[in-house]
């Protein structure tokens, strides 16, 4: 596919002296399942991988080595960078720098990408959180590293990505059990769907966390991944296609000189 990387963006976090994007599948070079911006996984050829986030980092401004990702576990890990990584990612899902020109990144196809800022203190994160590390607290987590490089929670913006939405998101009533045991007013996250299983409300249920947290403002970008296939990759949909792989988006954020 010719052109830029697509990105979207989020009029929360389209301040002075930050950049970020939430990348699209468009612009890239994967082709199939991957086509074509893939950012990650492990079945694609990693020669395209690398050009993808070369392409990405290149519309960030920044070189493919500033371009931060992590070996994304589903843990609520939250790792300070203050340069490129010295050899392979961490294993974490959160990324905070107060250093100028990295770009802190997520992947996702399906779960929440969330991009944070306190533009006062000029502190980034970005988030991967699936429902296990919502339910974990991995964006507390990502608030609290970032009051220890210096950010205040009450000044901080969040910008949650494109996920899946609760019109797509059956699950098992195990799920419900997991996310009401001790937090019963989790059940309005919950509604019937069509099959008569419930469909949980992922991108609400996160922004409900990071409010409560002392989250300054915090919003969902309002894509939802499993219904535009032309936009955005999902995991979801592709097991329902039962179809040998998928890719992942990126979302990032850096800080510019101001």
């Amino acid at each position: 596919m010719t052109g830029a990387p697509e990105a979207l963006r989020a009029p929360l976090l389209d301040l002075p002296g930050l950049r970020h994007a939430f990348f699209t599948r468009r612009g890239g070079v994967s082709s199939g399942v991957y086509g074509s911006l893939n950012c990650g996984g492990r079945r694609d050829a990693p020669d395209l991988v690398a050009e993808n986030q070369r392409r990405a980092a290149a519309a960030l401004g920044v070189p493919k080595d500033r371009l931060l990702l992590l070996y994304q576990t589903h843990s609520t890990r939250a790792v300070q960078a203050d340069g490129p990584w010295p050899g392979k990612a961490p294993e974490a899902d959160a990324t905070v720098t107060a250093t100028r020109g990295l770009a802190v990144g997520a992947l996702a196809a399906d779960c929440v990408p969330a991009l944070f800022a306190d533009p006062q203190a000029r502190v980034v994160a970005a988030a991967h959180a699936g429902w296990r590390g919502a339910l974990a607290g991995v964006l507390e987590a990502t608030l609290d590293a970032m009051e220890a490089a210096g950010a205040d929670r009450a000044r901080i913006r969040v910008a949650l990505g494109p996920c899946i939405s609760q019109a797509h998101y059956e699950v098992g009533p195990e799920y419900v059990d997991a996310f009401t045991r001790g937090d019963a007013e989790a059940t309005r996250f919950f509604a019937d769907g069509p099959r008569g299983r419930p469909h949980f409300d992922l991108p609400g249920y996160a922004l409900r966390r990071l409010r409560e947290a002392g989250a300054a403002q915090a919003d969902w970008i309002g894509r939802c991944t499993y219904a535009d296939e032309a936009r955005f990759f999902s995991n979801r949909r592709a097991f329902h296609r039962g179809e040998d792989g998928f890719g992942n988006l990126c979302s990032a954020i850096v800080l510019e000189d101001v």
